[in-house]
């Protein structure tokens, strides 16, 4: 298995060509200079040529690991060009191929080092039919440009980079958001089938309770009672159906749907009669006036918590009496309040651990931009519901606060 290094410096079938494709290139170039320099009179001194052309193909030779070491190679290279004509190919790759795989800084600091080298081979090796200047201003161009080539490839390389790291980063955050959208149509199927299924369960474990305590019950109790169950798992898988076919629609919020077969705020005295007839005793004061003048949203997140209050008291503190008071206006808010007294009897499921109703309804209030308070009554209640009198300390009160615009 090969190390990390060895994966790293391996080269592709792209790297081959371009590697050997720079080769060729900076052969040709030390090719021509030296058939061009043996047609004429070589540089001076002539016992220098022959170790130019060494100095020249080793040069080329080492261009092979410009990719393992480019920095090292470029400097190496632009100092043997400061005395060697045959080495002006290959040091342009080098230059070359710093500019593409190093930082910009390192780059200009190899090619601040090539502007002298090239003045020291004017000056040492000065051209017989040429004038300085002309030779300088050649070498600068030709490294120039090469330097310049090598940055425009590494920005363009760079602006790959980072528009793949963005198109990468737009489809992790596009995938992040379906799954939130996900876990919210899960968080809101589960509260609706939580709201919906508790209020109806705990109506038919009241019912069902009472055909078992009483099981010498006259036959027309017990045929009316089993109706009573009958009816209620009938209408819990209705409100099952509507819940989970408003949170399958296409569109609206899943967490607000808005289907008219859903409950709003004008079906709380509906709801309040239901318990009344499975045996609770139930005091609704409403102070709206119009219940239909509420927002929707709104109406449906207090209808909710006047059901969880009610489910929790029947499961809770069965016996004791509950009141539930609605009060408002725009501007103002919504204020739901639920309290019930000590239970006459301890319930069935007082001794079991709380479920999560509670912290769900406070989820769907925050939810809904207001706040939820609960816990239990120590002592009188502020303001009696229809004076009705205070709730005694056992009791628990339920209040949650929506905001009403105006």
């Amino acid at each position: 298995m090969d190390s990390p290094a060895a994966s790293r410096h391996r080269r592709s079938r792209r790297d081959w060509f371009v590697d050997s494709a720079m080769f060729v290139l900076a052969v040709a170039f030390a090719f021509f200079m030296s058939v061009d320099r043996l047609g004429t009179a070589p540089l001076p001194p002539a016992w220098l040529f022959p170790l130019d052309q060494f100095a020249g193909a080793l040069g080329c030779a080492a261009l092979w690991l410009r990719r393992r070491w480019p920095v090292g190679l470029a400097v190496t290279l632009v100092a043997l060009s400061a005395v060697f004509e045959m080495v002006a190919g290959p040091m342009l790759a080098a230059l070359f191929s710093v500019a593409v795989h190093r930082r910009p800084r390192t780059s200009g600091a190899v090619f601040g080092l090539s502007v002298p080298a090239a003045v020291v081979f004017t000056w040492l090796r000065p051209e017989p039919d040429a004038s300085p200047l002309a030779m300088l201003t050649l070498g600068l161009a030709l490294q120039g440009a090469a330097a310049g080539w090598g940055l425009f490839v590494h920005h363009r390389r760079r602006l790959v980079l980072a528009q793949r790291d963005r198109a990468a980063r737009m489809e992790t955050e596009a995938r992040l958001r379906a799954e939130q959208a996900q876990h919210q149509v899960r968080d809101a199927i589960a509260r609706e089938i939580h709201d919906v299924l508790g209020h109806r369960l705990s109506l038919l474990s009241v019912h069902a309770g009472a055909l078992e305590f009483n099981p010498g019950a006259d036959p027309a109790d017990v045929a009316r009672a089993a109706r009573v169950i009958r009816e209620s798992a009938h209408q819990a898988l209705q409100d099952l159906r509507e819940v989970i076919g408003v949170l399958r629609a296409p569109t609206g919020e899943p967490s607000a749907p808005t289907r008219p077969g859903l409950p709003t705020l004008a079906d709380l005295r509906e709801l309040v009669a239901e318990s009344g007839r499975a045996g609770m005793r139930v005091e609704l004061c409403d102070d709206l006036g119009s219940p239909e003048t509420v927002p929707d949203r709104m109406g449906r997140t207090a209808y909710r918590v006047v059901q969880e209050a009610l489910t929790n008291a029947r499961k809770h503190a069965q016996g004791a009496e509950v009141r539930v008071r609605v009060t408002g206006r725009p501007g103002e808010g919504l204020t739901v309040e639920v309290v019930n007294d000590a239970p006459a009897a301890v319930g069935r499921d007082a001794g079991s651990e709380g479920g999560h109703g509670l912290a769900g309804l406070a989820e769907r209030v925050t939810l809904a931009g207001g706040r939820l308070e609960h816990g239990p009554v120590d002592g009188p209640v502020d303001g009696p519901v229809n004076g009705a009198g205070d709730g005694g300390p056992g009791g628990w009160r339920v209040r949650a606060w929506l905001p009403w615009p105006a």
